[in-house]
């Protein structure tokens, strides 16, 4: 009897902790996007606005030097961004966006 409680309650924690995640994961994408449109009003605006955080200027180095996954970790430390968003940045900024 003491085990059957045991596993019902197990399952129980596995189905809520699933159900977190995935709620955290939406927030995560929609977040996402949420700032991908702010970035593209931001450069229509034509506002520079990443000249306030320190650290860009050595992730610009590394993607002219070519050394994109290097350029996106410096970016993640800098800013504190996901994986996603700072791969997003430094394409941006080899494009010549920023």
């Amino acid at each position: 009897m003491d085990i059957a409680a045991i596993l019902i309650l197990l399952v129980g924690v596995l189905i809520t902790a699933g159900t977190i995640e995935r709620k955290v994961d939406r927030a995560d994408r929609r977040t996402a996007r949420v700032e991908r449109k702010l970035d593209l009003v931001i450069e229509h605006l034509g506002i520079e606005s990443d000249s306030a955080v320190p650290g860009l200027d050595e992730v610009r180095a590394l993607v002219a030097d070519g050394k994109k996954i290097q350029a996106v970790k410096a970016y993640r430390e800098a800013t504190g961004a996901g994986l996603k968003e700072a791969k997003y940045a430094v394409d941006r900024i080899e494009a010549g966006g920023r």
